[in-house]
């Protein structure tokens, strides 16, 4: 690849998280996390102590049992059988040991399974709006990223809209739910369409469309409403998830891919998949996460709390005025910005201490984003300048012209 080629790639991709960045490397943003009076919801970073027990299991496998403890480590078997297990459990799917590869997070399985099964050149649709990087992980793998617009209101998938994106060129599609940011959970029905659609594009080019189920939230569902997993629907799937989440703990990364079991080839899948992780840089869980996961499998964040942040954040917001949904599961909130230029009225946030992400970053723009691992305390303190915020643009608006 020449140079110009490889700054065009570069320039793409930076283009692709420049907002991101934008809000990152913000000065006031960056000066202002360290104030504990501030109202951060920006991201979904803990602002709680971790679970002792996550602490304890760490504590306990750090202590080395042989030589080798801290060795090179790829799929353990003592991982990989915990998961297949849970999974056996969780999604009723007879997986094995064999389907397992375990990952240093989400963003390393879905960064694997790209290179893995996509050709330079060829497409990998993805539904907007969408989580940061699926862009820029396509177009580091050489590949095409394609959008397809969810449907609005709904925030379900568009099918009509999936199928007819799809080319001879397509050889993978990403699925996120429950969906990061907009909290929908796709029903049977729309994934029973989904999977009839990517079997019949299959069949029509003669080769598999992949489906990449990214389950990173699959754990964080409100209202008891059950989990259908893609990967349920699909024989052509992987299931990509992460601990980091439902623990809340982004930076200790630990995950998988879940190779679906009645995928035909699966194990040539699993064998490339081994190759990308270790070509993109070892993308493996260390050894201590690995041996210590028997430990930390069944461990959660508390999700009935959560749902009473989501509520009192949707009550709150709506008594205040805003335009805003419940999300069905993962920890965020898309509030609707009362002024169509949602970085100006996040600035206008920021100005009173409540930093929230401009949804236009995630291609949402006139929306909001609120994370909701903030405290209750500081959803307490936020909601009066929510309210203060909005009734401001409101009086500005009544002014005569």
């Amino acid at each position: 690849m020449s140079s110009s080629a490889i700054a065009k790639r570069i320039t793409t991709i930076a283009q692709g998280v420049s907002g991101l960045l934008d809000v990152v490397n913000d000065s006031r943003y960056l000066a202002a996390r360290s104030d504990p009076t501030i109202c951060d919801f920006v991201f979904g970073n803990p602002h709680e102590a971790p679970i002792e027990e996550f602490s304890e299991a760490l504590r306990r496998w750090t202590v080395p049992q042989n030589k080798d403890w801290f060795a090179y480590k790829m799929s353990e078997p003592e991982a990989t059988s915990v998961v297949a297990r849970t999974l056996r459990k969780i999604r009723g799917l007879p997986f094995e040991d064999e389907h397992i590869c375990m990952t240093n997070g989400a963003f390393a399985g879905l960064a694997a399974s790209i290179t893995a099964l996509v050709d330079p050149g060829e497409e990998v649709i993805f539904v907007t709006p969408p989580w940061f990087f699926y862009e820029g992980i396509v177009i580091s793998a050489g590949a095409n990223p394609v959008r397809v617009r969810c449907m609005e209101g709904s925030f379900d998938l568009d099918l009509k809209a999936i199928e007819a994106a799809i080319t001879e060129n397509t050889r993978a599609i990403i699925v996120n739910s429950p969906n990061n940011p907009t909290g929908k959970v796709y029903p049977p029905s729309t994934l029973e369409g989904l999977g009839d659609i990517l079997r019949s594009a299959s069949a029509r080019f003669g080769r598999p469309v992949y489906l990449i189920s990214d389950e990173a939230y699959s754990r964080i569902v409100f209202d008891r409403l059950p989990y259908p997993s893609p990967v349920g629907f699909y024989e052509y799937s992987l299931l990509i998830y992460t601990y980091g989440k439902t623990l809340l703990t982004p930076g200790e990364r630990l995950g998988y891919i879940g190779i679906c079991p009645s995928m035909p080839a699966s194990s040539e899948v699993a064998q490339a998949l081994f190759l990308a992780q270790a070509v993109i840089g070892w993308a493996f869980p260390n050894s201590v996460l690995q041996h210590a996961l028997e430990d930390i499998e069944d461990l959660s964040i508390d999700i009935a709390g959560l749902q009473r942040k989501r509520d009192r954040m949707v009550e709150g917001l709506r008594a205040a005025g805003y335009e805003v949904h419940s999300p069905e599961g993962a920890f965020y909130l898309l509030p609707k910005s009362p002024v169509e230029d949602d970085k100006a009225f996040a600035e206008m946030l920021a100005e009173s201490g409540v930093f929230v992400l401009p949804a236009s970053i995630v291609e949402l723009p006139g929306y909001f984003r609120i994370s909701l691992t903030a405290s209750e305390e500081m959803i307490e303190r936020a909601l009066p300048l929510f309210a203060e915020a909005i009734a401001r643009v409101r009086s500005v608006e009544a002014l005569p012209t």
